[in-house]
């Protein structure tokens, strides 16, 4: 399952010209594109999908969504998930015939 996943911006910085930040999910920190939330600053939440900020939302709606993954049993498989994968910035379409 993939879901969008909520973190924390802890720095924002430039790589390859495109605006980047270092997303904290609950300890597992991950680098994720910022192009899309060009106003977004570091302390501020936002929802994160494959690799992508896709959304700033407030804190108590980020620990509330968090709370709820973890009741539904999907919180653990999700930050499983964030710690698998590395975000490099290079977007490849999937090839793979999975329907």
């Amino acid at each position: 399952m993939c879901l969008a996943v909520p973190g924390q911006v802890d720095a924002i910085f430039e790589a390859n010209g495109m605006r980047m930040g270092k997303v904290n999910f609950g300890g597992v920190v991950k680098e994720v594109c910022l192009a899309f939330l060009p106003d977004i600053t570091v302390g501020d939440y936002t929802l994160v999908h494959v690799g992508f900020a896709i959304s700033r939302i407030d804190e108590a709606s980020a620990l509330e969504t968090l709370r709820t993954f973890e009741e539904l049993g999907v919180l653990e498989a999700e930050l499983n998930e964030l710690r698998a994968t590395e975000f490099t910035g290079n977007v490849q379409a999937d090839t793979s015939n999975s329907n």
